[in-house]
């Protein structure tokens, strides 16, 4: 055997691990679910680090935020009591009595720092109760608990009146639980459906059964290892959504693949193979594309990072460990059960070339492929042309892109502290938004500071775009460097009179007041600011990461075929499904047509988040099935087929499994798009789109259109590519197989 051959033979890290995990299944079962239950032992021990509200400032509003801090005069947390009538005009006496029930309960509390005096509304109908918390906002929904059930209780002892609470601790716990209700909906959708796609897939229930144990199994160690994560990057409280969402679709896919590559040489190797040996061929190369893939997905992920933003940062961390875990599983565990479940399988192998099933289930194309392939590869130019158009008539809606970050106005309105919130606001207008004005100077310009802070208050009273009534005057801290100013504005946080009046205060207050004075620094935080700011800090982080993304996709592309081409078609054909799926997710949700048939209400934006997100995610997930189905065709090129018959046997050889693949992806993701939050409605919209958009267009019609035109350049410059073409003509005819063992070049 010549020598190109034996160093392909030299047995790969996935063959080597395969091996033993088959030589020894026990151990690598039990040791698998051990590793499992070590993480989440970990997890309940260290418990979990959530993010600071100084984790989560951002420019000049962050900065505000900070000197606030410093002088002691921050935002705190803050709960209102409203008191009102369920029917009818409110009783006045009733209700004061009531007030003075809640004041007296909240004072009591450990977790309240003050109670304000009850404050009756413009109409007449509705009395709130301020309280104030102790502690910073984001941790205060951790401890708002005995504050509602004190609410509740005084609501029994006044039967006449109705009490409710709201505020952001409140809204921010109803958000909680129902983020929880949701994922919990969702898996009892996702696991039946996935179970019933892998049966169909593979006609038994104990294989359909080991992929989703090892997903499952892979999303708890997953959550372990994330809790543990968090005490060096802090969880923004999205990491088990991330985690769930990505770790069932990769888990699942990645057994898929091993699967269909052990049965593919259990059924080659006729019963002359044990277990462990079919085990062997599986891992070099479903386990070498597992590697890739995986890598791949990790690596795209972790571009997130140079957003240097906490929520971002808590995704790309939840992925990137739930992408490692599910690679583990594959590459060790699976192997094990693989082994254990081997005679089996080559029992039902037998039974089925007994019906003279084998050759139809395990080599060549199916009826079925080979026509919906034929316009890719017998006219490929026209094919590519039509399918590259419809793309981009789908990504077109996307230049019509508008960003919002989504706050209370999208909030569900079936959580209690919601709808409380919604007749406080309609009650007092002023609650909707409010710019907290922060002024930093030297001490001894205290006295100019607080008349410059007067002037700005007496132009906002007389700016109608202002609630001229409820401007508190300015308050300092005890040294007097430090003054804040609250203005409140009428107006929804949605709205563009809420930007215009950022803007106002920002570009023409500001200078024409504190600006005057010499040293002073003032900037401006609230709602509507930190939204501002977040925006403006992503947009600046977005060339970076993009930039960085499409040259991370093209230089694992290049590394895992040898093919600059692939890596420059790749990267191609994953911005035209990110551009395709945009184009959806603009058309769906920044319109109203949608709102009845997917339950939301539209503000007319996207979430800020979502695009970069899912930007990201996107390549991944794309890469993860070009790895897969462009491994095939090379294996068929490198065997020396031309490249119409390589794309013809390798896609049709991966179809089934890819489209099984895809099912459970898109069932994953499209389960939450009937989640209460829209953002994530939007992301489980575009992720379900985008896998059906590449599974079935992208690799159906462009990729096997676009290689069949590019023919043998589409391996520039692969040397192995051109070795082994050149030793298959020289050793074996141009139409002879390789050992199958010796037909992957690369090794991981």
């Amino acid at each position: 055997m010549s020598k190109g051959l034996e160093t392909v033979e030299k047995p790969s890290v996935t063959v080597k691990v395969a091996s033993w995990s088959a030589a020894h299944p026990w151990r690598a079962i039990v040791g698998w679910f051990v590793f499992v239950a070590l993480c989440l032992a970990a997890s309940a021990a260290v418990g979990t680090r959530s993010a600071t509200t100084e984790d989560y400032r951002v420019g000049n509003a962050g900065k505000a935020e900070a000197i606030a801090t410093e002088g002691g005069l921050q935002r705190r947390p803050v709960e209102q009591i409203v008191i009102d009538s369920p029917s009818g005009a409110l009783d006045g006496a009733a209700a004061r009595a009531a007030a003075a029930d809640v004041t007296a309960r909240m004072e009591k509390l450990p977790e309240v720092d003050r109670v304000e005096e009850p404050v009756l509304s413009r109409g007449g109908d509705v009395l709130m109760v301020q309280v104030v918390m102790t502690g910073e906002e984001l941790a205060a929904r951790k401890k708002v608990g005995p504050l509602v059930e004190q609410t509740e209780a005084v609501q029994k002892a006044h039967p006449d009146v109705r009490v409710r609470e709201t505020g952001g601790p409140s809204m921010s716990k109803g958000l909680d639980k129902q983020r929880g209700d949701d994922l919990a909906f969702s898996e009892m959708l996702t696991l039946p459906v996935t179970l019933i796609t892998l049966m169909i897939a593979f006609g038994s229930v104990t294989a359909a059964g080991v992929p989703v144990l090892l997903a499952l199994s892979s999303i708890a160690a997953a959550m372990g290892l994330s809790a543990l994560a968090s005490h060096v990057l802090p969880d923004a409280g999205v990491g088990n959504n991330i985690i769930l969402l990505i770790g069932l679709a990769v888990g699942v896919d990645y057994s898929l693949f091993y699967l269909k590559r052990d049965r593919e040489e259990r059924a080659r190797a006729g019963g002359h193979l044990g277990s462990e040996a079919v085990v062997q061929l599986a891992a070099a190369t479903a386990g070498r594309a597992i590697v890739v893939s995986g890598f791949a997905v990790i690596v795209s992920t972790a571009t997130l990072y140079l957003a240097t933003d906490v929520i971002f940062s808590s995704l790309a961390t939840g992925a990137i460990i739930v992408v490692l875990v599910a690679m583990a599983s594959s590459l060790t565990v699976l192997p094990a059960l693989l082994a254990k479940l081997g005679a089996r399988a080559e029992r039902r192998e037998a039974r089925r070339a007994a019906q003279g099933k084998r050759v139809r289930a395990h080599h060549g194309t199916s009826r079925t492929w080979n026509a919906l392939l034929r316009p890719a590869t017998q006219r490929p130019g026209l094919t590519l042309l039509v399918s590259v158009l419809i793309m981009l008539g789908l990504a077109a809606p996307a230049l019509g892109l508008k960003l919002s970050v989504l706050g209370r106005d999208t909030f569900s309105r079936e959580i209690p502290a919601v709808q409380t919130y919604d007749r406080l606001t309609s009650a007092f207008p002023e609650k909707l938004v409010q710019h907290q004005v922060v002024v930093r100077a030297d001490a001894e310009r205290s006295a100019e500071v607080t008349r410059a802070m007067e002037e700005l208050r007496r132009r906002a009273q007389a700016d109608p775009m202002f609630a001229r009534d409820s401007v508190p005057p300015p308050v300092s801290s005890p040294d007097r460097r430090i003054t804040s100013l609250t203005l409140s504005v009428p107006s929804k946080p949605s709205s563009p009179q809420a930007l215009r009046s950022l803007d106002r205060v920002r570009d023409d207050f500001l200078p024409a007041t504190v600006g005057t004075v010499p040293g002073a620094e003032a900037y401006v935080t609230g709602d509507i600011a930190r939204d501002a700011d977040y925006l403006d800090h992503q947009n600046s982080k977005l060339p970076l990461i993009v930039g960085f993304l499409l040259l991370v996709t093209f230089g694992v592309t290049v590394f895992a075929f040898r093919s600059v081409v692939i890596g420059l078609l790749g990267t191609a054909l994953n911005l035209l499904s990110a551009a395709s799926a945009f184009g959806l997710l603009v058309l769906v949700f920044q319109g109203e047509w949608a709102e009845g048939v997917l339950d939301f209400h539209s503000t007319g934006a996207i979430g800020a988040r979502v695009p970069l997100f899912l930007f990201v995610i996107l390549f991944g997930l794309s890469m993860d099935y070009q790895v897969f189905v462009v491994s095939r065709i090379r294996e068929a090129a490198l065997r020396g087929l031309d490249t119409r018959r390589a794309v013809l046997e390798g896609i049709g050889n991966s179809a089934g499994v890819v489209t099984s693949a895809a099912v459970v992806m898109v069932t994953v993701f499209a389960s939450f798009v009937f989640l209460s939050l829209v953002e994530m409605k939007q992301m489980g919209f575009v992720l379900a789109a985008a896998v059906l958009l590449d599974a079935f267009i992208v690799r159906i019609m462009i990729l096997p259109a676009a290689l069949t035109l590019l023919g043998a350049a589409s391996w520039w410059p692969s040397r192995g590519m051109r070795a082994a073409r050149a030793e298959q003509t020289g050793e074996t005819g141009s139409g002879g197989h390789l050992p199958h063992h010796a037909r992957e070049s690369g090794r991981v």
